[in-house]
């Protein structure tokens, strides 16, 4: 059994944890992932608090396990968003785009397990101190927002700056990656693009077809003078944002470009108008089944590597 201490902290069976990502992470997908053994998270996004409310709601009609939501600290309904997740005491809190310092203690009185996505040492540093309970340590081969640093490089140095479990994120599709994680000091790993290519994922089928299209070279970063930079597949739209930011446009006109640009490509397919946010190991996804599926093979695979690599150093 591939059993980790972040499997021991959120009551899980695999350490697979699924990424927030926004408007494709809904009820259906998070309930597949932790009825499959992981951690399932509803990805909160722009989204209004009704909304996430309600898949919630959807959530625990279809598991009885635990799950997640991931709350962006940047959106506009945050604060709202934030009480309903309190309200509705779900099992885990990851964070993104933001300090979620200031609410750590309310999530901790009600019961919650908090993860934020870091990409950085000093952010894990001081999160500690803020008394999160886990960490996403998250490269810069991850699709969507990104930080600076490579997933090799990071994790490890995370690893070795605090005393929680780690979670390494960005470029992560097989049971070669689970092992790599762990060999790194993580406890598992949390994986986003190789979910969007899943039965249970209501992302465009254009999208998730462009995605096992990708080769090794597909994605590019867009968005870099707005201080949240983006990976995604290249279409005419990231060719655009990267003209805007060469002739010298100001931060606020790229913003409002890109607004409703993801919704367009995740949700109604648009292939060159739209935003199809994606990860590097895009070009590892060849095709779409069910979560369990994704997931057992996953651990299947991660299994036979450790015993191969055990059966190097004559381990019985």
């Amino acid at each position: 059994m591939l059993k980790t201490d972040i499997c021991d902290l959120f009551g899980i069976e695999y350490p697979i944890i699924q990424g927030g990502m926004a408007h494709v992470a809904t009820a259906e997908l998070a309930a597949a992932v932790s009825n499959a053994g992981g951690l399932g998270i509803v990805g909160a996004g722009a989204c209004e608090p009704d909304w996430l409310r309600e898949q919630i709601h959807l959530t625990r009609k279809q598991t009885d396990r635990p799950f997640g939501v991931n709350i962006l600290l940047i959106s506009p309904f945050a604060e709202q968003v934030i009480d309903v997740v309190l309200e509705e005491k779900v099992a885990v809190v990851t964070t993104g785009a933001g300090n979620p310092g200031p609410y750590i203690p309310r999530f901790k009185e009600a019961g919650i397990k908090v993860m934020p996505v870091v990409a950085s040492v000093a952010l894990a540093r001081r999160l500690e101190r803020a008394g999160v309970d886990a960490f996403v340590a998250e490269g810069m081969e991850s699709g969507g927002e990104i930080g600076q640093i490579t997933t090799m490089a990071l994790v490890p140095q995370v690893v070795d700056s605090v005393k929680l479990p780690v979670v390494a994120a960005g470029g992560f599709a097989d049971g070669r990656g689970l092992v790599a994680a762990l060999v790194l000091g993580a406890q598992g790993i949390q994986m986003g693009t190789r979910f969007v290519c899943s039965e249970e994922c209501i992302a465009h089928p254009d999208y998730k077809q462009a995605i096992l299209d990708a080769s090794d070279r597909s994605t590019v970063i867009s968005g870099q003078i707005t201080g949240y930079p983006m990976r995604s597949l290249e279409n005419k739209l990231t060719r655009e944002f990267l003209e805007k930011e060469k002739s010298g446009v100001s931060i606020e006109e790229i913003m409002e470009f890109g607004v409703g640009k993801v919704r367009l490509g995740l949700i109604e397919g648009d292939l060159e108008g739209g935003t199809l946010l994606a990860g590097q190991i895009s070009g590892m996804i060849k095709d779409v089944k069910p979560v369990k599926a994704i997931i057992e093979e996953i651990v299947a695979e991660a299994e036979a590597i450790i015993t191969r690599l055990n059966d190097f150093r004559g381990v019985s």
